[in-house]
Order: structure tokens, then C-alpha cells, then sequence
């Protein structure tokens, strides 16, 4: 990592094993610049442990949590046991992000010719990580480079390799509105109804297909579910309101599918 030498107590850290012992193993923290960590064999695994190889070996990449952390020694304390693999895997996914990231600002920096330090130090005094930037960048069209204090062809360099490189995953939900207008203008009411639920969501997509009177289906794209939710919510909604306001009748009825 760029900002701190050290890591800190609690935290995650990516390592390579390079020493096992009978008592212990001895790894670098590949974030850290190559720092020296032990593992104590009461944090390998937990029971009991007859032979410490049967759960780790030399060359194997394993995240630890940092158990103590002495400067003044050059001694870091770690523990392999109290990682689960739910964090194992995101740990591992932000640590790959993050050496995608390093080439990325590299390319920057060679492309502008500025020093690739003062890029990341601008990254990480806005976002703490490099990757969530070049992620923002894009889910943003390019106005996160803004935020950014950078020379302007550094950022138009970053919005550019972004846009190459990053893939921001979307997720796609589905439902259908039942809305009813016994008006003789009732195909106008309509209408109005459908314009209403394609309200302007960043970053959010809103289909509208004609699948039958009274029915019409509704999809959103968005960059999560949580979002994805909120924006079909306010889109029937504003849409069932015309027609009710109107004297007509709104339903709607939710579906779901993965992006």
C-alpha cells in the first residue's frame, strides 16, 4: 500500500509464505512492500495441529488478519485462523483490483509523463484505495476525475484508461404494471403514465415494453440491486399515480433476474 508502512491491528492483509517451521510461518505481506510477518502455530488453524504443513506451505499466497504490529522490532503477529472464506475471497478480489489499478496509473503516468507517485497520492487522499477510483470514473462518465487534484491531461489519461479497462458489473430487474383507464381519452392517460416511469436515474436504465393491454413490462438496469430497487419503486409508482389521478386503476407486479 501506498500510504502507511505498516499495517494495522484488525486488518487483512495478503501474504506469501516463505519460511514453515514446526512452531510457525514465516511470510512476506505482499502489500507491505515485502514486510516480515509470523504466523504462530496456535493461529494456523484451529484444534489441534499435529503437522503445521498439512495447512500451509511455502509459495502459497493466504490472507491473515494482523494480530499485533511492533515498528520498533520489525515484528508483525498474524493469524490465519480468524479469516473466513468469505473474507479470504473479497480480500483476495480487492488485492487483484489493486494490482490492475497500479498498472493502470502507470500507464497514466507514462502516458502524461507525470510522476505515477503524485497520481496515487491523489487517488488515495480521495478514495484510500486505487481501484474504487478508476470504478467511479467510469460508473460516473468521467466526472469522478474531477474530484481528483490532478493536471487535466492526467485525469483525461486516467477517464480514458478507465474506460478501457473497467467492466462495472449491472444487474437487470424485471417487473410488470396492470394499469387500466375507463377515460375516453384513456389511451393518453396511458400514455402520460408510461412517460412518467422513465424518470432520469444516474446510471440507471429503464425499459418499457408493450406486452398486451392492460399490461406492460418494466426493466431496469443498475449498477446493484439495491439501486435497481429504488428506481423500478419510483418508476411504477409515478406511473400508477397518473392513472389513478386520472379515475383508472394501477398494478404492479414484481419479478426478478440476475445481470
Amino acid at each position: 500500500m501506498y500510504e502507511r508502512e505498516w499495517p494495522e491491528e484488525g486488518e487483512l492483509v495478503v501474504c506469501t509464505v516463505v519460511d514453515v517451521k514446526d512452531f510457525a510461518a514465516f511470510v512476506t505481506l505482499d502489500e507491505y512492500s515485502g514486510r516480515r510477518g509470523l504466523i504462530p502455530i496456535s493461529e494456523i488453524a484451529r484444534g489441534w495441529i499435529k503437522y503445521i504443513r498439512d495447512y500451509i506451505r511455502e509459495g502459497q499466497k493466504v490472507v491473515c488478519k494482523v494480530l499485533s504490529v511492533d515498528p520498533s522490532r520489525g515484528h508483525i503477529d498474524l493469524s490465519l485462523k480468524d479469516v473466513n472464506e468469505h473474507q479470504r475471497r473479497e480480500k483476495i478480489h480487492e488485492w487483484k483490483n489493486e494490482q490492475k489499478a497500479t498498472k493502470w496509473v502507470g500507464f497514466a503516468a507514462e502516458a502524461t509523463g507525470v510522476d505515477r507517485r503524485v497520481i496515487e497520492e491523489a487517488i488515495y487522499h480521495e478514495y484510500g484505495l486505487l481501484y474504487p477510483a478508476f470504478e467511479d470514473i467510469v460508473t460516473t462518465d468521467g466526472e469522478a476525475a474531477k474530484r481528483l487534484d490532478l493536471d487535466e491531461r492526467v485525469r483525461e489519461a486516467l477517464i480514458s484508461i478507465a474506460r478501457d479497462n473497467v467492466k462495472v458489473p449491472r444487474v437487470t430487474i424485471t417487473g410488470y404494471l396492470e394499469m387500466i383507464s375507463p377515460r375516453p381519452d384513456g389511451v393518453n392517460v396511458i400514455r402520460r403514465a408510461l412517460r412518467s416511469a422513465q424518470p432520469k436515474i444516474e446510471n440507471v436504465e429503464i425499459d418499457l415494453t408493450y406486452l398486451g393491454a392492460p399490461r406492460y413490462r418494466i426493466k431496469v438496469t443498475a449498477p446493484d440491486y439495491k439501486t435497481a430497487e429504488r428506481a423500478i419503486e419510483k418508476a411504477a409508482n409515478a406511473a400508477i399515480g397518473v392513472v389513478e389521478r386520472a379515475g383508472g386503476s394501477g398494478k404492479f407486479i414484481r419479478r426478478q433476474k440476475a445481470g
